[in-house]
């Protein structure tokens, strides 16, 4: 869908996470479910252990969280230039509605169903930080009219911009957030706000060219930037740094890692949030290559964080980056699974079914473990991920390493929400296969993302000359593609039972049923009728089950009719396990060579297109389960207690915070940047 650099944040909410219900840890009272609407759910995810950290980690904790939480407003920015003027209105319209001032707004909520409405999309549009749907990235349209919400609007003396009228209203403005559509102009058939109005597509790329840096320690460049034409029409660059472009912001997220580093842990630590606050004051590029290697070498700090502009998913040319924020805490015990696979990357290196001259001699510093998240931000809320593999920067993998994550917290939340919502009975074929995913469809889950974090990403090399924007826009799908084979080739492999990471020789069987199924049929479950797949994580889970089943020419999988409705069905787990390794070693000989024409082929023939007939059955199949395919969260609430000298003495979280409530106070709380940046 979108170029990428090779290397990046991944595996966004796994559909099998948010359907269905795997291996469980003991159940307790949290109220883990608190909102759906349209297609969406929103859960609360637990923060166990909090409690027994140190105060000083506490309150690095609490002062890294306030640095995230002042980052939203740029990415609604970065999203649309509408979204903010579009967000303030709908919410000031929807304070007004609500307030009790008078009986006649409280009795409007009651008997206008526009009202009832417009709380939807309001709802939906803090969902996905703009107008324009967080995974399809089309634009979503309001169920209230134009005439209700002008009328609406002057009754409540709510002002507006009129230009906002026709991007929420017209279908035909702005329609996509990122098109991937071939033989259009990827810039100007974008609505996210990346690029200035009237830049094309080809002047963009010109001067990304012309300032691109071939040095042995390249800069990013665009990573913080925009591209706007001046009033002579020419291109320059408008950085994201303190005084410039989101310097508002950037001024708040700088004072809270300046409190941060009051209670940083270590030397490693503090020098890291040093260099991040050096680069959002001043923008400079090395400055950033600086805090990536620092942040990288931290290897002894509990409390960890990402902060800033890192993933370039949703710029169509995949150079700047949004904005996002997660801050963690290392969870002791499970870290014990990924620091396994990390000290044996090389035995997993060697043991690829790639060709040799594609493997790296020597894999240097993959960092891994097993997190729990205290806050969401900016791109990683609500909807986030659930690994990490950072930094992007291919040559300071290659140097200095990387970290790899698993975010155990927010997979246990999704896992405790969908207890017995009855996705495995309609889906899976039989009670033995039902009875072997809940048996080790947790461990499965988990390994396979600590494989594809851990290793997968960063496993292989590019050829001499080959650069990381070689794939162009089908780079992200080819790469996630790399990074879920890797972790499925080595799921079965009987290495893993050895290493105690598998307690069954047969447990791998529950993993590939899932990733068989999912890419297959059930994902499907999020895709329009008519539409073609364009996300990068669905495409790559497709194109492995499409090529898997073109290719199993002795019906090692099948898709069976049984009472009018279709099931997969694998016949031959290691036949499976074979094909995997197959396409691998090709999407690694891809990668590595940078065949831009070999990735457009695999992608287009395998990834993108969906079977109509089976797309109907299990959308009709699906709706009659009354589950919602999207999963987001709510974050807790963090307040510090301080002594008569305003120290922090302790820092409380509570969890019964609301949706709208949540949003509405950051809206109020977090919001510095002027309607039009």
């Amino acid at each position: 869908m979108k170029k990428l650099s090779i290397n990046h944040y991944s595996l966004f909410i796994l559909l099998s996470l948010a359907f269905t219900a795997c291996q469980p840890k003991e159940t307790t009272s949290f109220q883990y479910n608190v909102d759906k609407f349209y297609d969406l759910e929103i859960l609360r995810y637990d923060v166990p252990e909090f409690d027994s950290l140190s105060l000083q980690q506490k309150q690095l904790i609490y002062c890294l969280s306030e640095a995230a939480l002042w980052g939203r407003d740029i990415l609604f920015d970065q999203n649309g230039r509408y979204n903010l003027r579009i967000r303030r209105t709908l919410e000031a319209l929807y304070l007004y509605q609500t307030s009790k001032q008078g009986e006649a707004q409280t009795s409007n909520k009651v008997e206008d169903p526009n009202f009832d409405a417009l709380e939807r999309y309001l709802k939906r549009v803090w969902f996905s930080n703009g107008i324009h749907h967080h995974y399809s990235e089309d634009k979503f349209l309001p169920e209230f009219s134009q005439e209700w919400f002008v009328a609406a609007c002057e009754k409540a003396g709510v002002t507006y911009d009129p230009a906002i009228l026709p991007v929420m209203f017209d279908p035909a403005v702005m329609p996509k957030r990122t098109t991937a559509q071939d033989g259009v102009d990827l810039v100007l058939n974008s609505a996210g706000n990346y690029y200035g109005e009237g830049v094309t597509q080809a002047e963009a790329e010109a001067w990304y060219a012309a300032h691109k840096d071939n040095s042995p320690e390249p800069l990013w460049i665009g990573l913080n930037s925009k591209l706007v034409k001046n009033e002579n029409g020419e291109i320059e660059e408008q950085v994201y740094k303190v005084g410039g472009l989101y310097g508002e912001a950037l001024e708040h997220i700088v004072y809270w890692l300046r409190e941060a580093l009051k209670y940083a842990e270590n030397d490693a630590q503090k020098l890291a949030i040093e260099k991040m606050i050096a680069f959002n004051e001043t923008g400079d590029l090395k400055t950033f290559n600086e805090y990536c290697i620092a942040w990288v070498k931290d290897l002894d700090s509990r409390v960890d964080y990402v902060n800033g502009f890192t993933e370039t998913y949703s710029d169509p040319l995949g150079i700047t980056g949004t904005w996002e924020s997660m801050v963690n805490f290392k969870d002791l015990a499970a870290t014990k699974r990924t620091e396994t696979i990390s000290k044996n990357a090389q035995w997993f290196e060697d043991h690829s079914t790639t060709d040799p001259k594609y493997k790296k001699e020597e894999v240097k510093g993959v960092s891994a473990k097993v997190i729990t998240a205290a806050i969401l931000a900016g791109d990683c809320y609500p909807a986030t991920p659930i690994g990490i593999n950072l930094p992007n920067a291919n040559w300071i993998r290659k140097e200095y390493g990387s970290k790899s994550v698993t975010i155990d917290n927010l997979v246990h939340a999704y896992n405790e929400a969908a207890k017995g919502n009855g996705f495995n009975e309609e889906f899976m074929i039989d009670d033995e296969t039902r009875a072997l995913y809940e048996k080790y469809g947790a461990v499965c889950g988990d390994l396979h993302t600590d494989l594809h974090e851990c290793v997968g990403h960063g496993s292989g090399k590019l050829m001499p000359g080959v650069t990381k924007d070689a794939l162009k826009e089908h780079a992200s799908t080819i790469e996630e593609a790399r990074a879920d084979l890797f972790g499925l080739y080595f799921l079965g492999d009987p290495k893993l039972v050895e290493l105690g990471l598998l307690p069954s020789a047969d447990a791998y069987k529950a993993g590939y049923y899932q990733q068989q199924m999912n890419g297959l049929m059930t994902q499907l479950v999020r895709i329009e009728p008519g539409k073609d797949i364009e996300e990068a994580h669905m495409r790559n889970r497709q194109l492995i089950a499409n090529w898997v089943y073109e290719h199993a020419t002795n019906k090692e999988v099948e898709i069976i009719e049984r009472d009018g409705k279709h099931y997969l069905k694998v016949n031959d787990y290691e036949g499976l396990r074979r094909l995997y390794g197959e396409l691998l070693a090709e999407i690694q000989r891809i990668t590595s060579e940078g065949d831009y024409a070999a990735a457009k082929e695999m992608v287009e023939k395998y990834a993108v297109k969906v079977n109509p007939e089976l797309h109907q059955e299990i959308l009709a199949r699906y709706k009659k389960l009354n589950l919602a395919p999207y999963k987001g969260f709510v974050n807790p609430v963090y307040t510090a207690v301080r002594n008569a000298d305003g120290e922090i003495t302790d820092v409380k979280i509570d969890f019964s915070e609301g949706y709208v409530e949540q949003h509405l106070r950051y809206s109020k709380d977090y919001s510095p940047l002027p309607d039009v940046n």
